[in-house]
């Protein structure tokens, strides 16, 4: 056999022998376990964070209503750590007005922590006959309200929803007429009522706001 000759079979048979196709699919391996163990980990870290909202976020607000301009639904722990006043309105009721005096406080006080939720409701006097739209609509265009509102609920009776109905257990008053209102800490607890008499801007209305946003929850 020629020295070429010999030279070229063995350059072949090494050629064979070497495990081409093993060392690829171990680093092919190793990188699968790398990204099987990162989308674990991503999963947890996920899970961990939900579970940890949700433990953080109070009792009281753990709920979900639809959001008044478009019905998308709005759950209330994100407004944890925040002090809210919860008032059921109504477009058409002589206490209507209360609506600029609500603005003014979400306005003075928003950058401080309070929000004002609004609850549109027809069961008193059925003074809020109108739709989302409708009622939307009233609301920004005649008094520029730009605090959340809700779409149309019941707030007494059997079919009281379940935010009022826990605020009423917690202490409060039932509303006994449109424009009724509860304050909340940022603790997510039940400070105070107030009837629809009571104007946004009273001081007792505004005092307790004050304190309730100097604690910390």
């Amino acid at each position: 056999m020629s020295l070429l000759a010999f030279t070229a079979d063995k350059m072949a048979f090494s050629s064979q022998s070497l495990p081409r196709a093993k060392l690829p699919l171990r680093q092919g391996g190793k990188v699968l376990i790398g990204l099987a163990a990162l989308f674990c980990s991503s999963l947890f870290a996920q899970s961990t964070a939900a579970g940890s909202s949700a433990a953080s976020c109070p009792a009281l607000l753990n709920k979900t209503f639809p959001r008044l301009q478009d019905d998308a639904p709005q759950n209330l722990c994100q407004y944890a750590g925040k002090v809210l006043l919860v008032v059921n309105t109504a477009s058409y009721c002589s206490f209507t007005p209360q609506y600029e005096g609500l603005e003014k406080l979400y306005g003075d006080y928003s950058a401080q922590g309070l929000v004002v939720l609004g609850f549109p409701s027809n069961d008193f006097g059925d003074l809020e006959p109108g739709k989302s739209k409708e009622i939307a609509d009233f609301c920004y265009n005649t008094y520029g309200v730009k605090f959340p509102m809700f779409s149309k609920t019941v707030v007494s009776g059997k079919e009281i929803n379940p935010l009022f109905a826990e605020l009423i257990k917690a202490g409060g008053s039932a509303p006994s007429w449109n424009f009724h209102k509860y304050l909340i800490g940022r603790d997510g607890k039940f400070i105070n009522s107030y009837a629809s008499m009571t104007a946004p801007q009273s001081s007792r209305i505004t005092g307790d706001i004050k304190k309730a946003l100097a604690q910390q929850p």
